[in-house]
């Protein structure tokens, strides 16, 4: 190129930086660690603090939030390895938490014995870092080398490092990465499959992996064999192994071209073998039974089945090209499928009726399916999850609701025998409390069901400080749960919690999610408008006593019905927010959530993001209601960038809004329970104050 055609490059990239700085004066608050950027940062947090902290309550409410946070008597959850169940922990005297294990005849003692494994707070210290705990993957059937992923400061992206749970010390020389977005599985003993940040051209535009390698012990990450990368427009790559007793090694490689659409292949030998499922289906593998589930609607082997529908069918039949399909679950209009877990002989589906958990067990008897609904309570929050998979029929269960601790049972698949092993106590008083489930019609029509939580004795006069939560995206169920934060921070002061369960969720299946996609997002704000408009037509509350609350997509949510509807609420909390989406795709992993919000680059997707994205549609001549925006710094999946620039803009334009970033945490409240605790005691005094 000659020179003056670069310079006639250089002076249109420089016009358009221009042009972006005049119509955005606060983009250099995206420079997330920059000097300038984090003194604004402290010195908007001095001012939150100072305020929030002077209220009445507030050094008790905290107190009491730290004592939940730590609380011995939280039910510790574990996972079994080999004949271990292991549990992570974090409690006053282990800050940053330890890993540790213990025996299915200790667990069931109230007071187990434990034996640590790996001390994070110890690990901390000795290397000088913040080590945040992430996961562990440990080698099937021994279970004792395991990769461990660990963040520094809570962020997504991990170091990951090969660690032996005999000798509780990391392996020297062993399987070691660098700080990434990365996804790792076990093939062998001595091979992994690594998919991370191999170096420039490596990475996709949203920031995860394109590229996967198969890392063999004792050579060079550089010099690990090639198997597949995804172009650079995709969202990633992923890499799992399934590993089944009597079953050959299944090596799973997943090219997610957007957040909903994805391409499965099988590894044989060296090559890639395409599972042929709709590319927005997904698969799971167990034994020789090849699970599929819908999001659209499938015609294949002369039959149609129905989106949301859970199908199932031997793997190596399938292989050979038959199309013979069971299907466990077939969706309603007010059902659909939550989840499913594989015990050794039996299949446990987890259905959602009206926002209700019920659970259905499976078993294969005679060439055939055949199904029994399980006696589990018919309100609130179920779970089950298959303790060791393919080894045993046995299976947990966790049962829980708004009003009710949650209690874990370990059952057994194929028979009625169930024996709860812990319980979590009372955080607070539930006396006089009552659930109910309402519903509303939103703006074209569409049913809206949401949950009430409320004194009973709380007269309808509208005068009830009420705060309405809500998500609506991704294909994110909302579902009744215990909360002692709630509990302390709201229904114990007299306030009334509600749950909306609006468009872009997964509550009523894939339907219900896609509803709300793209060009018809405006549906979940107006779901979300509805379910207030109905409260304060039942005089449940008012605007004055009226706050939102929502994080990340739901940040986006309460950000755009905060300035649709400015008239309706008394104070909003957005939490770890998207609000520029304008520049969403281009900050962290934003440009993979396109597939949700569309591509503001094309002005045609930008005609319809433009009418709600809240950074640019907040008005200085507008009274809007008081408003906290909370994020972290070490996010690094939703830019702090957007809630700094939002308050920015808002407090520039003389509005009422507080601003309080945590340094720690990644995309949650804090990293420890000191944090935490701060984060939520700002938030429920700043609701409390505003809307009582």
């Amino acid at each position: 190129m000659n020179r003056f055609l670069s310079g006639l490059l250089l002076m249109s990239i420089s016009s358009v930086l221009l042009a972006q700085e005049a119509d955005d004066p606060y983009l250099w608050l995206e420079d997330v660690g920059g000097d300038k950027a984090l003194a604004w940062v402290h010195a908007q947090n001095a001012v939150t603090v100072d305020t929030l902290q002077a209220a009445p309550g507030f050094k008790a409410l905290k107190e009491r939030f730290v004592s939940v946070l730590d609380s011995r008597d939280r039910i510790p959850y574990v996972d079994k390895l080999g004949r271990w169940y292991y549990n992570f922990w974090r409690d006053s005297e282990h800050v940053r938490g330890v890993w540790r294990r213990t025996t299915l005849e200790q667990y069931r003692m109230p007071a187990p014995r434990w034996e640590t494994v790996l001390d994070l707070d110890a690990l901390a210290a000795k290397e000088g870092e913040s080590w945040v705990w992430k996961s562990a993957q440990c080698l099937y059937p021994r279970h004792e080398r395991c990769l461990l992923s660990l963040s520094r400061g809570g962020g997504d992206a991990v170091v990951v490092r090969e660690f032996n749970v005999q000798t509780k010390a990391f392996v020297e020389d062993g399987f070691r990465l660098p700080e990434a977005k990365s996804d790792v599985a076990w093939r062998s003993a001595n091979s992994i499959y690594v998919a991370t940040d191999f170096g420039p051209g490596s990475m996709t535009t949203s920031g995860y992996p394109r590229e996967l390698r198969e890392w063999k012990r004792g050579s060079l990450l550089a010099d690990a064999r090639h198997v597949y990368t995804a172009p650079e427009t995709d969202v990633g790559i992923g890499v799992s192994t399934v590993f089944d007793r009597g079953y050959p090694v299944r090596e799973l490689v997943q090219r997610s071209k957007t957040f909903f659409t994805h391409d499965y292949f099988l590894r044989e030998g060296a090559e890639l073998r395409r599972i042929d499922v709709p590319d927005d289906a997904s698969i799971d593998i167990a034994r020789d039974w090849l699970f599929v589930t819908l999001r659209t609607a499938w015609t294949v082997g002369g039959r149609e089945y129905g989106q949301g529908a859970l199908l199932v069918t031997p793997l190596q039949s399938y292989l050979r090209g038959e199309r013979h399909f069971d299907v466990l679950f077939e969706p309603a209009p007010r059902r659909s499928l939550a989840s499913f877990t594989v015990t050794r002989s039996h299949v446990l589906v987890e259905e959602l009726d009206n926002v209700r958990d019920r659970v259905r067990e499976f078993s294969y008897v005679g060439g055939r399916w055949t199904s029994r609904e399980l006696d589990l309570p018919k309100f609130g929050d179920i779970s089950v999850t298959a303790v060791d998979r393919n080894e045993s029929d046995r299976y947990w269960v966790r049962v829980t609701g708004f009003l009710t601790p949650p209690s874990l049972y370990l059952a057994h698949a194929g028979s009625e025998r169930r024996e709860r092993l812990k319980s979590l106590p009372a955080f607070f008083d539930t006396t006089g409390l009552v659930v109910e489930q309402l519903q509303t019609q939103s703006k074209d029509g569409t049913v809206v069901p949401y949950f009430v939580v409320r004194h009973e004795a709380q007269p309808l006069d509208g005068s009830a400080p009420t705060v309405l939560y809500g998500y609506g995206g991704f294909e994110v169920s909302l579902q009744p749960g215990y909360s002692a934060l709630i509990g302390n921070g709201w229904l114990a002061r007299g306030g009334t919690w509600v749950l909306a369960n609006i468009r872009g969720g997964g509550e009523f299946g894939p339907q219900w999610h896609q509803a709300a996609l793209k060009e018809h997002r405006q549906r979940a704000f107006d779901d979300f408008i509805a379910v207030a408009e109905d409260l304060i037509a039942r005089r449940i509350t008012s605007p004055r006593h009226l706050g939102i609350v929502g994080g990340s997509n739901g940040g986006l949510l309460v950000g755009a019905v905060m300035v649709q509807r400015p008239e309706l609420f008394g104070a909003v909390v957005a939490q770890v927010p998207l609000l520029d989406m304008k520049r969403y795709n281009k900050l962290l992993a934003g440009a993979s959530w396109m597939g949700e919000y569309g591509d503001p680059d094309k002005p045609e997707e930008w005609a319809y993001i433009s009418q709600y994205s809240p950074y640019q549609k907040v008005r200085r001549e507008v009274v809007y209601p008081k408003l906290l925006l909370t994020t972290t710094t070490r996010d690094d999946r939703v830019h702090p960038g957007h809630a700094r620039k939002m308050f920015a803009r808002m407090k520039e334009q003389g509005h009422d809004v507080l601003y309080f970033e945590n340094t720690e945490g990644g995309h949650a409240a804090g990293s420890n329970t000191e944090q935490q605790a701060l984060s939520w005691a700002l938030t429920y005094t700043f609701l409390w104050q505003s809307l009582h």
